[in-house]
């Protein structure tokens, strides 16, 4: 064999070394985590509820050319064709005579009717308006609480995978304290009331890991409802990620936003003004109304049993119709009445919304200040229970703390930074509910929390 085919060989065998090499890079690579925009893109074309909003907007934007048909033209044809076939026995002097005569009929006519004072339908055109903007006020909303769905569904899983890690590094240390304990009641340095004390907090610490673990499963499965499927991993929160304060920094702010702009709000103004015009529509169910009518038609026959000769017919009409409504039974007026109460009912619901926009635009607020202070408070507490397990553990070393104080101050350590991880999710959650009720909430919201996650999965997903 020449030397160039070693060569060869010897390439080919690099390339597919190099290949093989990457592949296995790849394969070792851990998949990378699922982040809260992807995961809120996903639930967009998986939710249900999300869709079922969608299809409903469809729908209700279709009322506007609904109402806009009510004042144009209506054009309607008709036509037939019959055959006749008659059978004729004419009695003569010379005798009976029996034949068959066909007659056939050609006819078509087309009508126009276009209104020209019918109050009731402008009225209802008018009306078709406002349905259209309670639609979309409605399909707001839903993209809203989709987005509030999922943030909910996603900091969820987190914050159960953060219970379940803490839970387990507390029943590690509690391990190793039982341990502590165990040696040194086998070398008389402490009692088994000590070793008795670490065994009831290992045994507790099993049965807080089993129903953490339950949790983290039954929060997985929320967020599977939303998306269609469990992500391996989820990223978390950076551990140098900062709070940031609403902007603007004033509740009273916020309050008039939501009592202008919120979905709700919207969509009652838009049912006010449903029910004012329905007021009107009835009554104007004693007006008359007025159309323009005109007709053409054309009407062909061969003939009948009376005249052998056919004709060939044409006509067409031009005219007004006037309809005066005299009595129906006092349904308008019942009618009437009906719509006033109504009107006074989307007006209650109106002001409802309204108050209702202030509370939820107050209580999200708050939630996110007191949140903010509730973290700092956290990271705080979280520092000094670290120094007092330090201390504790020196103290029980050195026979000036007991073994149940060390427990304690473990508990109080776990404890504390799973409440940090959970105010933090919270204040950020309502910081989005802030927006939702002030009617802002959008993708890039989305976008601006997702900055805030790290790039290195957590272990929600496994």
């Amino acid at each position: 064999m020449k030397i160039s085919s070693y060569r060869g060989l010897s390439r080919a065998a690099c390339a597919a070394g190099i290949v093989a090499f990457n592949a296995a890079a790849v394969a070792a690579m851990p998949a990378q985590a699922a982040d809260l925009l992807e995961v809120y893109r996903e639930a967009r074309n998986y939710d249900a509820a999300y869709a079922s909003a969608r299809a409903a907007l469809a729908a209700g934007r279709e009322k506007l050319p609904q109402g806009r048909a009510l004042v144009l033209p209506t054009v309607n044809a008709t036509g037939n064709s019959t055959i006749s076939d008659s059978r004729v026995n004419q009695q003569t002097t010379t005798g009976q005579n029996v034949f068959d005569r066909d007659f056939r009929t050609n006819a078509f006519t087309v009508s126009l009717t276009q209104p020209l004072f019918r109050l009731q339908n402008v009225l209802q055109y008018e009306q078709s308006g406002f349905q259209v903007a309670q639609a979309e006020a409605q399909f707001g909303q839903a993209a809203q609480d989709l987005i509030l769905r999922v943030s909910q569904a996603y900091f969820d899983v987190l914050a159960a995978d953060n219970t379940l890690a803490f839970i387990q590094a507390q029943k590690t240390a509690i391990s190793e304290q039982l341990a502590m304990a165990k040696r040194n009641f086998e070398v008389g340095t402490a009692t088994i009331t000590d070793t008795n004390e670490a065994q009831a907090r290992f045994d507790l610490s099993l049965s807080q890991e089993i129903a953490a673990q339950n949790d983290l499963e039954i929060r997985k499965r929320t967020l599977q409802q939303i998306i269609g499927r469990i992500p391996d991993s989820l990223a978390a929160l950076r551990s140098d990620f900062a709070l940031s304060a609403p902007s603007p920094n004033r509740m009273e702010d916020w309050v008039e936003a939501a009592q202008k702009q919120s979905y709700p709000v919207r969509l009652q103004e838009a049912g006010a003004e449903i029910a004012e015009l329905e007021v009107e529509r009835n009554r104007a169910g004693h007006y008359p109304t007025l159309d323009l009518v005109a007709t053409y038609g054309n009407n062909f026959n061969t003939g009948s049993l009376q005249t052998s000769q056919g004709s060939d017919t044409r006509s067409a009409t031009l005219g007004v119709q006037l309809a005066l409504p005299l009595y129906s039974g006092g349904a308008v007026n019942s009618r009437i009445r009906e719509s006033l109460a109504n009107r006074d009912r989307t007006r209650s619901d109106l002001e409802n919304s309204r108050r209702q926009a202030a509370l939820s635009a107050r209580q999200s607020f708050l939630g996110v200040t007191n949140g903010m202070a509730q973290v700092r408070a956290l990271e705080q507490a979280v520092t000094s229970s670290e120094t007092a397990l330090a201390s504790n553990r020196l103290g029980y070393e050195v026979g000036v703390r007991i073994n149940i104080d060390v427990l304690n101050a473990q508990q109080q350590l776990f404890s504390t930074k799973r409440d940090l991880a959970r105010a933090r999710y919270d204040t950020l959650l309502n910081g989005l509910r802030l927006k939702a009720a002030a009617g802002t909430l959008s993708e890039e919201d989305v976008v601006a929390v997702n900055q805030l996650l790290a790039e290195e999965p957590s272990n929600a997903g496994k």
